[in-house]
């Protein structure tokens, strides 16, 4: 993606000084590349993307169309998953709240819920017994020991009797079939994936089950720009590297089963972080007591990435550009810590254009009705513009309330 003085003049005239582009090749090229690395090892794999880093309507229909799962955690992303032409039976709904009504139909449609607490395994039993005619599929989440100093809140223990509990209605319920076992992590380092791994292998030899499918969830490190790589204390594995660590396990263990299920991962920023770049304009640019300060309209809530300076790239845009030491660039809120990159070196004008690179995880999805509502996203991918989402209006953000 390619961006220059010329197509930003043009996109300001139409959709304003602040916007998000997309870039669904790449993402697509993402996902196939992900894919084809634990494919290699383990061949019998499939990629369940995660909703909740970004789920863009576009990007969502891409990971349907390309066959890969709809991994959502509320009703309200399984109605996006739905409106985007995902079969229920290819949605995997997580999570530890599920609405009971909407949790119900899903389950009578054929979608499959992982059962994540001893209250939702109860209310599953009820829906079993109120719908005998149907099959029903079911997967449990599972947290044990990586080794990562996180004790996860998601799953049941495997040590506990809760967890027996489940196995057990899993298996011997008539109309439930087991279908998954699901873990959950959150840290991205790769020294826990073989961990995560093993402890699964580990508990399907303990259990005897070996379920159509095995998902050990997400937690990778996407594809970054130098600068922000440099800024990890961590080495930033590539997808080959996580493959390795983790399918290799897998493909050991399942080589002289008579039985090879289906190995499934649930990636979000691996695959979308540098699918998406937001552009502001510098509104001002002031000097408070020795130290330089540019205004953007945009803001940090826009790229959702704190701690770090994010990759940027400043398009001249016919001003007359001074050269600059340690200046922030802070965002149109009134929050102190609003800080979009600090200590920046190097020219600047007023109008000039600031591009924000590896912002598409939890940037939109994250974004709150704060101060002012959120900017177009727009595809650029093609030789005319798409409008993935408009502006908002005051309206959108407004109607809701009683004046």
């Amino acid at each position: 993606m390619r961006i220059d003085k010329y197509m930003i003049e043009k996109l300001r005239v139409e959709y304003g000084d602040a916007f998000y582009l997309l870039d669904s090749e790449q993402f697509q090229n993402n996902f196939k590349e992900l894919k084809r690395a634990f494919s290699k090892i383990y061949p019998n794999f499939n990629i369940a993307y995660s909703y909740k880093t970004n789920y863009t309507p576009k990007f969502c229909r891409l990971i349907n169309e390309m066959g890969g799962y709809a991994e959502v955690v509320s009703e309200m992303e399984l109605e996006i998953a739905r409106r985007v032409g995902c079969r229920a039976a290819r949605i995997i709904w997580n999570g530890p709240i599920k609405n009971e009504k909407i949790a119900e139909e899903f389950m009578c449609e054929g979608g499959t819920i992982n059962i994540d607490n001893i209250e939702e395994l109860e209310f599953i039993k009820q829906v079993a017994a109120r719908h005998e005619d149907k099959m029903l599929t079911v997967g449990i989440r599972c947290n044990y020991e990586v080794g990562d100093g996180v004790v996860s809140r998601f799953g049941f223990d495997t040590e506990s009797e809760d967890f027996v509990q489940a196995v057990r209605f899993a298996t011997t319920t008539k109309n439930v079939k087991l279908i998954n076992f699901q873990a959950h992590f959150a840290k991205r380092q790769i020294e826990y994936w073989p961990t995560r791994a093993k402890g699964m292998v580990a508990l399907i030899d303990r259990l005897g089950i070996i379920p159509e499918r095995i998902d050990i969830g997400g937690g990778l490190f996407g594809k970054m720009a130098d600068s922000l790589k440099a800024q990890f204390t961590n080495e930033i594995p590539d997808y080959d590297a996580y493959a390795q660590a983790a399918a290799t396990i897998f493909a050991d263990y399942f080589k002289e089963k008579y039985k090879k299920p289906e190995l499934v991962i649930e990636p979000g920023s691996a695959i979308v972080g540098d699918c998406m770049k937001f552009v502001g304009t510098v509104k001002n640019i002031k000097n408070v007591r020795g130290k330089y300060i540019a205004t953007v309209l945009g803001s940090q809530k826009n790229i959702s990435m704190s701690g770090v300076n994010p990759p940027i790239d400043i398009i001249a845009m016919g001003g007359v550009q001074k050269d600059y030491e340690n200046l922030d660039f802070v965002g149109f809120t009134c929050i102190e810590g609003d800080v979009l990159y600090h200590n920046y070196n190097g020219m600047l004008a007023h109008e000039d254009a600031i591009v924000i690179s590896n912002c598409g995880s939890y940037s939109l999805v994250m974004k709150p009705p704060f101060i002012l509502p959120n900017f177009p996203v727009l595809d650029i991918c093609e030789a005319k513009p798409q409008v993935i989402k408009r502006g908002e209006t005051f309206d959108d953000l407004f109607q809701t309330y009683n004046f």
